[in-house]
């Protein structure tokens, strides 16, 4: 197991209050020894004006749900912190509607460097987006 800190969708949801992840409607929804799942709903908060799932919206959610998996994987939160120093995304298809759910797991979690796969798929499956996003683990100021 790559975690940490004692892993509790309740405790992530009550972190993820007054953020962007709260106004955009993400919700954690499941984990395991090396995974974090989440998932956004297709709405008026997520959509482009063409009615598509925005591609802003997709990176937001990876970059949520890697952040979050960086800070279950530290074991002071006290004195270290997470930060997105890079991340990309490739939009592979698109959505109009439902949910989308996401899936973090990682590529190299270092002492001070992880990286993150992210596969973001609608709700019969199909590949929305798949990002990788790079954290440095940096004192907390």
């Amino acid at each position: 197991m790559i975690w940490k800190q004692p892993v509790n969708l309740e405790l992530l949801a009550q972190v993820s209050q007054r953020t962007l992840a709260e106004n955009l409607g993400i919700e954690y929804t499941g984990y395991g020894d090396d995974y974090l799942e989440g998932r956004m709903p297709v709405d008026h908060r997520t959509k482009q004006p063409m009615g598509l799932l925005h591609g802003g919206a997709s990176v937001a959610l990876a970059e949520t749900l890697g952040s979050i998996a960086s800070l279950l994987c530290l074991e002071d939160t006290n004195t270290l912190t997470p930060v997105g120093v890079e991340i990309n995304a490739n939009h592979i298809n698109s959505a109009t509607g439902g949910y989308v759910y996401g899936t973090v797991r990682p590529l190299k979690v270092g002492r001070r460097l992880h990286v993150w796969n992210i596969e973001i798929k609608d709700e019969n499956d199909k590949l929305i987006c798949v990002s990788r996003l790079t954290i440095a683990v940096v004192e907390r100021r």
